[in-house]
């Protein structure tokens, strides 16, 4: 049996919602949406965020109530500016619609560069493909400080270990506190507005597909204002700092677009 319309529906708003104003909690969702014609209570609204993975809360079975012996790491970057690349890694899950359903995207983003080293997207919200990411990311580099929210993923020693192992130093968001990661919300954002919100994903093939693609442009071809118009690939990968003159190409292959992050 499919999803019924009105949930993908509702699902697809509230997510339209929350990436517009990632500090909104239920209360101003349901305010807006009974102001749209929805007849809904703050508890559907608060039980379709959790299913949706907002506010770091995920409905698996094995993560459905956050084990209250589970260390909180505190939050080691309020004053903290990235000084280069792999001082500081943030990362994050955020919801991917699809024409009949949805998806479940993390990615590991690199402060200094706005660079995406790693990213993950999965039909649920099982731990598995957030200690992909988090793998993944380790085989590239090794980050001085790794931030996330308090979500139970990121709350599970599974998580928790690979990045003590690693010798990386554990940092978290205050509770609800999305600015405190305000770099992957950033990034949410743009590519939410230039290519979630833009297109239909018939398949969740389709979607890695799309998603794949745009991650690349936004890595490799995608100039930043905040790096004064290079690439993060341009910081990233091959050591420059915003200061150094623009590398010239030999044909234009510039991805525009607002930009956000």
């Amino acid at each position: 049996m499919g999803i019924p319309d009105e949930e993908i529906r509702l699902k697809h708003r509230i997510d339209e919602l929350y990436t517009e104003r990632p500090v909104s909690g239920s209360r101003y969702i349901v305010a807006i949406l009974r102001r749209e014609g929805w007849d809904i209570n703050r508890k559907r609204v608060v039980r379709c965020m959790r299913e949706m993975g907002i506010a770091g809360v995920s409905p698996g079975p094995n993560l459905s109530k956050r084990n209250l012996a589970h260390k909180i790491y505190p939050y080691l970057l309020r004053g903290v500016k990235a000084r280069h690349a792999n001082h500081i890694w943030s990362i994050d899950i955020t919801y991917i619609r699809l024409k009949r359903g949805w998806m479940y995207l993390v990615a590991v983003i690199d402060w200094y560069s706005r660079y995406i080293v790693s990213w993950e997207l999965d039909q649920t919200l099982e731990i598995d493909f957030v200690l992909k990411a988090t793998q993944t990311g380790l085989q590239h580099a090794k980050p001085e400080i790794w931030n996330s929210d308090q979500g139970s993923h990121f709350m599970s020693p599974q998580y928790t270990d690979i990045l003590k192992k690693a010798g990386v130093r554990i940092s978290m968001d205050g509770k609800n506190r999305a600015v405190d990661n305000i770099f992957i919300e950033r990034f949410w954002r743009t590519l939410k507005y230039q290519e979630v919100y833009t297109k239909e994903y018939a398949t969740p093939r389709e979607a890695r597909e799309s998603i794949r693609k745009f991650i690349h442009k936004y890595n490799h071809e995608r100039p930043h204002q905040s790096l004064k118009d290079h690439t993060p690939a341009e910081i990233y990968l091959k050591g420059m700092t915003p200061e150094d003159p623009i590398p010239t190409s030999s044909h234009e292959n510039t991805f525009i677009g607002k930009e956000i992050a």
